[in-house]
């Protein structure tokens, strides 16, 4: 089994693959309930980063090229197996879009689609990512910064052997989504679906609608119910798969 991997891959998928990147600080049980909501003709692939979850031994990568070498390297035989489609949510858009990117400027098969959430497109700024003291944010401080009044579950709070471990997390994976957006921005061959959360303060959808110049071929915006972290809910995951069924997006008005 691939290591990025959660689960494992159905031996003959019945349609799509879904591979789903996690947002900063989280890991891959973040899709919880994705397989049971997006469809039965997709196979839902939540993907792990280091540094979390089964991978807490794991060093943090925060190195761009170091992290999209090693998931073409872990994931590029599943994905030359059939169709396939990105998910990612906040930080995982970002390395999602540039996964996409990176598997084309190497000569495979891009996603047939990618489909983002709660990012605001990579060509702007972040009020967070572009502070100078991002690297000496105290734990306080973090905390702060993340103004979503879902960010940290009350469980964690209640915790702080596991919101310590939580925010180092999070501090190197906003190290990671810093150098992702500061990479050159390009359009990407495949259609492009973003989707944003209607109480988002972190990623309005304004910010969202952004992602139309990194699509090449079709792109569609939409709202979902919650605030930034809505791929907790079940909405998220049913548009996300009534989103598939469609061959190209309809461009947005």
């Amino acid at each position: 089994m691939q290591r990025y991997l959660a689960v494992r891959p159905q031996a003959e998928p019945a349609g799509m693959r879904l591979l789903c990147f996690h947002h900063a600080g989280a890991g891959a049980l973040a899709f919880a309930g994705w397989r049971q909501r997006v469809g039965q003709e997709v196979d839902v692939l939540p993907v792990r980063l280091p540094g979390r979850e089964t991978r807490r031994g794991e060093p943090h990568l925060t190195d761009p090229g170091t992290l999209l070498a090693g998931l073409q390297d872990d994931l590029g035989p599943l994905l030359d197996e059939g169709p396939y489609a990105f998910y990612g949510h906040s930080m995982g858009a970002l390395v999602a879009y540039r996964f996409a990117l990176y598997r084309a400027d190497t000569g495979q098969r891009p996603p047939s689609a990618l489909l983002v959430g709660a990012c605001s497109a990579p060509q702007l700024g972040s009020e967070l990512l572009d502070r100078t003291d991002l690297d000496d944010l105290t734990d306080t401080d973090l905390m702060a910064a993340m103004t979503d009044e879902e960010s940290l579950p009350p469980v964690l709070l209640r915790s702080p052997e596991r919101l310590r471990a939580t925010l180092d997390t999070l501090r190197a994976d906003l190290r990671l989504a810093r150098a992702l957006r500061a990479l050159p921005v390009r359009r990407l061959a495949s259609p492009l679906w973003a989707f944003a959360g209607r109480r988002d303060r972190i990623a309005p959808a304004g910010q969202v609608g952004e992602w139309r110049y990194c699509a090449g071929a079709g792109f569609m915006l939409q709202t979902v119910p919650g605030a930034h972290f809505f791929v907790r809910g079940r909405e998220a995951p049913r548009a996300v798969g009534q989103a598939l069924l469609t061959t190209t997006p309809v461009p947005a008005r």
